[in-house]
């Protein structure tokens, strides 16, 4: 008869780590161990097409390609996402065995039973947690492990080392200054304007005008059959009144039209909410200001993703919780989806779980293969904020998550006018995780080429380069609250190119062509489509003496460059390009 002892070591030796913090996160406390409390938990399964699918998500967005422009509809995407059906027997067999009835959808599991039974499974010990300074207590655990027998069958298991808390916002809004009341004459802040190609930003802040007439938009879009949306997140609401305030300031052509809102996973459409309003209404309306007539949704996602503590982001967790907003996405019908989808939050890459990292991402270029073309703010702190790498607390600079994923497309911030410059907080750099892709290679080698050695050991060359495009990003001309403001930060670029790629998209359904998609290949095709940014800079690092008294700087350069990627848009030559023959009028 076996004893205790050896049992347990068979047990462990036969697990698989699959993820583990080094300690409590900080600020964090444990309060007390798990009883026998319920818990639910959901598994992400292993897809069989993986690199089929990446394949086709290349050819279908990359222009002369026999199959540009034919996505896929929403179970020709469950063919390619779907895991082995050896996968789903092993791990429902390993979860029938302990009494468990896993509910399967596709490449997710998702199961409930207690804290006893979880425990035993992942070989860990949940425990409940408080952080610090308030906030419900978390039901979570320091590592978990599967047997190896089912390992190979589990990408990763959510909620486990995920330590979520309501906290402070992380949208990309690098600052906000408040004016005063709607109806008050604006205190305005000075934006550079000089030359003919100014004529409509001499305002002193960038309103919807001035951004039509500095990137030559003059399309008039038809709203039907066409979608934009943007991502709402950690309890920011867009308020209807603020908009209809903005219309009648800058854009008295859209008077009258307004947005519709999704809720998801607990998400609400507070219109009375005293939390901050400033990022939601920043999307609406400038998404509005560049695609009116077209169609815009909110989508107001509850719930926090996971958090691992860093120096800049200690917890509790301002992650946004994409996996449940993506689930829910993917799993709309063909005819529910927007073309386009704006998202102005994001954090460092290595402040998220890599697992949880790269699922996310790979769900991006799911929604790229369903004609989604889908836009991030870059971030609002050039090279980094304290720059010091977790795992050896070493100088390195900060790429963001989700900024540096390569099936989003990443957007930089400028200021200025004729000629537009670099803004200092545009952030930008290179990817811990993701490779460099084929689309950006050439792009990428010739800004390297240029640089030398400059920085050098401070970032991964061989790896993805963010942002990808840039525009205006300073002194937005917003209402919120009822008052006037002027905001700042790569939140703004965001929606504003988004509002280009919806009108793209509106010109190429006039002619019967498939939205965009994934934009990436497209963008770098068309690099002549882009006011190339030459001079600025985007900075940080400025904590790290490292990097001496000014911190360190990425500088905009001739060509792909790590502060405005490509550049800004030439509305009529990326029409051209995207839907030859209609008339930039």
């Amino acid at each position: 008869m076996l004893s205790l002892a050896t049992v347990l070591f068979a047990t462990a030796a036969t697990a698989r780590l699959m993820d583990s913090l080094p300690s409590v996160p900080q600020g964090w406390t444990q309060i007390r161990q798990a009883v026998n409390e319920p818990i639910t938990l959901r598994i992400a399964l292993p897809q069989q097409h993986a690199e089929a699918l990446e394949q086709a998500v290349l050819e279908m967005s990359t222009p002369g390609h026999a199959n540009y422009g034919k996505h896929l509809s929403r179970l020709e995407l469950r063919s390619y996402t779907a895991p082995t059906q050896e996968a789903v027997s092993s791990v429902v067999s390993w979860l029938t065995s302990s009494n468990i009835k896993p509910v399967v959808d596709n490449d997710w599991i998702t199961f409930s039973t207690t804290v006893k039974t979880a425990n035993e499974l992942l070989n860990t010990t949940f425990a409940w947690y408080q952080y610090e300074k308030g906030g419900s207590p978390k039901l979570r655990t320091l590592d978990y492990s599967v047997p190896d027998e089912v390992a190979d069958s589990i990408d990763l298991i959510q909620p486990t080392t995920r330590f979520g808390q309501l906290g402070a916002r992380k949208s990309t809004i690098f600052d906000m200054q408040i004016l005063g009341p709607v109806g008050e004459e604006e205190k305005v802040a000075k934006v550079a304007a000089t030359g003919a190609a100014a004529a409509d930003c001499n305002v002193n802040q960038i309103t919807p005008a001035c951004i039509k007439s500095l990137y030559k938009i003059n399309y008039k879009p038809s709203a039907s059959g066409n979608l934009v949306a943007f991502a709402s997140y950690l309890e920011e609401y867009a308020r209807y009144s603020d908009l209809a305030s903005f219309e009648s300031r800058w854009l008295p052509t859209a008077v009258g039209q307004n947005f519709s809102v999704q809720l998801v996973n607990g998400g609400l459409n507070n219109q009375n909410s005293n939390s901050d309003s400033g990022e939601a209404n920043l999307d609406i309306q400038y998404i509005l200001g560049v695609s009116a007539p077209i169609p815009i949704l909110e989508y107001s996602t509850g719930g926090r993703g996971p958090l691992v503590p860093t120096v800049d982001e200690p917890g509790p967790s301002t992650n946004e919780p994409y996996l449940e907003f993506l689930t829910y996405l993917l799993n709309q019908p063909d005819s529910a989806l927007p073309q386009t989808i704006s998202t102005s939050y994001g954090e460092e890459e290595q402040s998220v779980p890599a697992d949880y990292a790269l699922k996310v991402c790979n769900m991006f270029m799911q929604l790229g293969a369903r004609g989604v073309s889908v836009l991030f703010s870059s971030g609002d702190s050039g090279p980094g904020d304290s720059c010091i790498r977790q795992s050896d607390r070493a100088a390195y600079f900060q790429p963001s998550f989700p900024g540096a994923c390569p099936y989003i497309t990443s957007v930089g911030a400028t200021h200025g006018v004729s000629p537009e410059t670099a803004v200092s907080f545009s952030s930008g750099g290179f990817s811990t995780l993701h490779a460099r892709p084929s689309w950006q290679s050439s792009a990428v080698s010739s800004y390297l080429t240029r640089i030398g050695t400059t920085y050098s050991r401070y970032f991964n060359a061989s790896n993805r380069g963010f942002p990808d495009v840039a525009t205006q990003g300073a002194s937005f001309a917003v209402v919120d609250k009822g008052r006037n403001a002027l905001l700042s930060g790569t939140s703004a670029s965001a929606p504003t190119f988004a509002g280009v790629v919806a009108l793209l998209n509106a010109a190429r359904k006039s002619q019967g062509l498939a939205p965009l998609g994934f934009l990436n290949p497209f963008l770098y095709s068309n690099a002549n489509a882009f006011t190339d940014i030459t001079s600025g800079y985007g900075s940080g690092c400025t904590s790290n003496s490292a990097f001496g008294r000014n911190g360190a700087r990425w500088n905009a350069t001739a060509g792909w460059d790590p502060v405005t990627g490509l550049g800004t848009p030439l509305f009529d030559k990326l029409l051209a390009a995207a839907a030859p023959g209609v008339k930039n009028a």
